[in-house]
């Protein structure tokens, strides 16, 4: 079975390869592997006590980071490997402060796996949420280096629980440790076989509560919505764009919107932009240039500052729940808003009880938005009683990463 798993490793890196000719980030991904093991040489070489975090991309990361932060506190000595899948993640944070070695993760290959644990040697593992590579795990387990996966979760239709996974499940049970974000994934796991699961919540909570805390303005922000309420729409993709279309032509006279989207090349911002020829529309890079409280649809067309963007909402939608998977709701709820995103939500746990509050809305139609938009013009009352719902349960799902901490 190794060898199969391997064979499909290999075939998806000829198919990244072919892919970088005409995607930038199949080029970045393929690129930025080639000289990874020269480079880990160097920056390993006389590291001692070397942690590693695995984050699949730059959500997992900003997941990981109240740990990341914590084990520093604690083991001032040791030294920080973050490693990343996605360019999205590498791009971003390959210069931050928190971590003295940064890093693509090299593709798992049998070769890789055993050329990446002999260079780096790290003293323990985190894998983020998933990002399941069963040659790392089988190359950790041969050298008796413990590995964790934090903030995980688990649903009985995943592929390692069904009959053709029963290697792969195989493999999971090296885990030292399984911190679990509820008390579904714990019964999944142990209902097969595992022993090694600790429900700790997930370390998200902890990571948007403090970013909310901490004081800051964005002056861009507050030029632009001037004296106007505001709707901010995150890591927006086509379908939700296409959305927010037909939505603002009905709340444009009180509403201002901004829009953060998860891809922020120029062929997409164009087609963001034909979407509304109705009202004016400004990017962020202009802002030096413009007077931006002129126009009535900011489109943040940079990577960083979305959880900050958040804080200046009246309302938020969240985007991926179409098509591509629901993006970080808990970004926005930290900021005590309604919230709206797409109706592909199951998986995420944090949603899922966010609808079950009456705090969150997935929607299909334009319509659905509108409306409740426009019942919360009318019906203040009931649009702060949801705020508090928002407040109470971010609150209440804090302390994530002190749980985990006292585990270890």
């Amino acid at each position: 079975m190794r060898t199969l798993y391997s064979l499909y490793i290999f075939g998806s890196i000829c198919l990244i390869k072919w892919a970088s000719s005409f995607s930038k980030k199949a080029a970045l991904w393929y690129s930025g592997r080639k000289n990874v093991f020269s480079i880990l040489e160097k920056k390993c070489m006389g590291e001692k006590n070397i942690i590693w975090f695995h984050c699949a991309s730059l959500g997992e990361f900003e997941q990981g980071k109240p740990l990341m932060e914590l084990i520093k506190q604690k083991e001032p000595n040791c030294s920080l490997l973050i490693s990343f899948f996605s360019p999205s993640g590498f791009e971003v944070r390959k210069n931050d402060p928190i971590a003295e070695i940064i890093t693509y993760l090299p593709a798992d290959t049998p070769k890789n796996a055993k050329k990446f644990i002999k260079i780096v040697k790290p003293a323990k593992v985190f894998f983020i949420k998933y990002e399941y590579w069963f040659n790392y795990i089988h190359e950790l387990t041969r050298a008796d280096i413990p590995f964790y996966y934090i903030s995980a979760t688990f649903r009985e239709n995943q592929y390692f629980f069904k009959n053709y996974g029963k290697w792969f499940l195989k493999h999971l049970k090296k885990c030292s440790r399984f911190f679990v974000q509820n008390e579904n994934s714990e019964i999944l796991l142990k209902k097969h076989g595992f022993s090694n699961v600790t429900i700790t919540g997930d370390t998200r909570f902890d990571r948007v509560y403090k970013i909310a805390r901490q004081p800051y303005s964005l002056d861009f922000v507050s030029s632009f919505k001037n004296d106007k309420k505001l709707l901010v729409a995150g890591s927006t993709w086509p379908p939700d764009e296409r959305l927010l279309g037909k939505v603002f032509q009905k709340i444009n006279n009180k509403y201002k919107l901004i829009i953060a989207p998860h891809i922020v090349d120029k062929n997409h911002i164009t087609q963001i932009k034909k979407i509304f020829p109705f009202c004016s529309v400004v990017c962020l890079s202009e802002y030096e240039k413009q007077n931006i409280s002129n126009y009535e649809i900011l489109i943040i067309d940079t990577i960083g500052i979305l959880s900050k963007v958040y804080k200046y909402a009246d309302m938020a939608y969240i985007g991926g729940a179409f098509k591509t998977g629901l993006h970080n709701i808990l970004e926005a709820a930290v900021f005590e808003k309604p919230l709206f995103f797409g109706p592909h939500f199951q998986k995420f746990n944090e949603a899922v009880e966010l609808v079950k509050k009456g705090a969150a809305f997935p929607v299909t139609r334009a319509e659905e938005i509108t409306q409740k938009i426009l019942f919360f013009e009318e019906n203040p009352v009931q649009y702060a009683s949801i705020c508090d719902v928002c407040k109470n349960y971010i609150s209440q799902n804090l302390g994530a990463t002190h749980k985990i901490m006292a585990e270890l």
